[in-house]
């Protein structure tokens, strides 16, 4: 089996998706590094770029043609000032030429040079071919974005069809939930103690420490930006942000000047019953506006799924338990990085691959089984928490009007919050000896679900409320 860290599931990047942007983005990266591992690179005349599929058919709205030119140019998503991304990309536009890598300048139309083809790729929906002419001759690789930002190279494919095996190293490999739960009972220890076993094998704890609390800081940022960012978000749908108009609605008078400031101020701020689920939603909505505009996200584990994770976290650290501190966070954050690689492994976290019960509803599952472990639920009860959010999900399909990450994408995520929450809730009361559907088993039809699900609802926008509804209706 494959070993998937916490940080392969939570990771930093640019919206608004990760598997047509993030992804392809990585992809470019990889392919300038293979091309610096053959000294190939100097040598470049000229690219291109092939899109396909799903990459194809929504990745105007994906801004997948600018992921590619700031791979291309070198940019890190982790780090690119955002506002210098549309500057890049008009200098681009307007020159005709690209600096590869930031070190050599190529003649480079994007209109010419990315080329969207509606046909699909066999192995995977998210398929996209990079070519180099070097002395005239052209040389092409394949790379596939299989969802959450990660990517593979076709001869990776070619490998697994020819049964070469990819070892795990970690001490305790999971795969399924069965396996989870036999380590908590060998080890007597929690599902984030596990995890965390796992995770100190291949890195130092303060290592672990330092990157969880740069997702966490990156969540709470992008939370705070969503709150106080006014106006329409760009695309041509003219969707108003909601996060700020339902902030203005629930936040007190205590000043703040800072992320972790205006944290504070609002576990001090009396909230109502009735306004906890529009906190919730206000957070989650709040994410997912950020991410629609190209900002700074963490794929969880997608970026299409990005804000239901930092939601429920904030609504444990801001409702639940006003003394929480690095160490919940940390303990979340585990539980929920390793509840989504089985979900990887098992099925898929591509909405292209899976709909939205691949993004929401892994996402969901994820943030229910770690604010479960939070509240005390027993490993058995956290799985249960996931199963449960993730039951409720089945068969959510993926239909992005325009191919925007934007309508249903956003208030997708204030409800996978909810329902997480409530999916704990209830995992709390239940016995695990009266369970009728383990994790495992929902794992697995879910992606049984996914297969059979028709292409069109796919994150292809050519089904549900991606036809049923126009940009020129709204």
């Amino acid at each position: 089996m494959d070993c998937i860290s916490v940080f392969d599931m939570l990771k930093i990047g640019v919206g608004p998706s990760s598997s047509h942007t993030l992804g392809p983005w990585r992809a470019a990266e990889r392919w300038i590094k293979q091309l610096k591992e053959t000294n190939t690179f100097d040598s470049v005349e000229k690219i291109t770029v092939n899109l396909y599929g799903s990459l194809s058919l929504t990745g105007k709205g994906h801004a997948t043609d600018y992921a590619i030119m700031l791979g291309l140019s070198g940019e890190n998503p982790q780090t690119i000032p955002i506002e210098t991304i549309p500057i890049i990309i008009s200098k681009i536009k307007n020159t005709k030429t690209l600096l590869f890598n930031g070190e050599k300048q190529l003649p480079f139309n994007p209109e010419t040079d990315i080329i969207f083809n509606r046909k699909f790729l066999p192995y995977h929906a998210n398929g996209m071919q990079f070519t180099a002419t070097v002395k005239g001759k052209k040389l092409t690789e394949v790379y596939y974005s299989i969802g959450g930002g990660f990517v593979v190279q076709e001869e990776r494919k070619i490998a697994k069809a020819n049964k070469i095996i990819f070892y795990c190293t970690f001490p305790y490999p999971i795969e399924k939930g069965v396996d989870l739960l036999q380590y908590c009972k060998q080890l007597n220890k929690s599902i984030s103690e596990v995890v965390l076993e796992n995770e100190m094998s291949i890195r130092p704890i303060e290592t672990i420490d330092f990157e969880l609390q740069r997702i966490w800081s990156t969540m709470l940022e992008c939370m705070y930006i969503g709150c106080h960012t006014e106006g329409n978000l760009p695309g041509g749908l003219n969707v108003r942000r909601r996060a700020f108009d339902t902030y203005q609605t629930l936040k007190g008078d205590l000043p703040y000047s800072s992320p972790q400031e205006w944290l504070e101020t609002i576990r001090k701020t009396e909230v109502k019953f009735r306004q906890i689920l529009k906190w919730v939603s206000c957070f989650a909505l709040s994410v997912n506006e950020v991410n629609a505009s190209l900002g700074r996200v963490v794929t969880a584990p997608t970026n299409g799924s990005a804000g239901v994770i930092p939601a429920v976290l904030m609504y444990y650290i801001v409702i639940e338990n006003h003394e929480a501190n690095f160490k919940h966070i940390k303990q979340f954050l585990l539980v929920a990085g390793e509840i989504g690689s089985i979900f990887k492994k098992g099925a898929t976290i591509s909405a292209a691959m899976g709909g939205c019960q691949a993004e929401i509803g892994v996402s969901s599952a994820m943030a229910a089984a770690a604010l479960c472990e939070l509240l005390g639920g027993s490993p058995e009860q956290v799985l249960i928490a996931a199963e449960i959010a993730m039951e409720h999900h089945l068969g959510l399909t993926c239909d992005p009007i325009g191919g925007l990450v934007q309508i249903p994408c956003i208030e997708r995520n204030a409800m996978g919050a909810i329902k997480a929450i409530n999916a704990a809730e209830m995992a709390l009361g239940t016995d695990p000896k009266n369970v009728k559907v383990p994790l495992d088993k929902v794992v697995a039809t879910m992606w049984e679900t996914a297969k059979d699900m028709n292409t069109k609802y796919k994150e292809t926008s050519e089904g549900g409320l991606a036809v049923g509804v126009h940009i020129s209706d709204c």
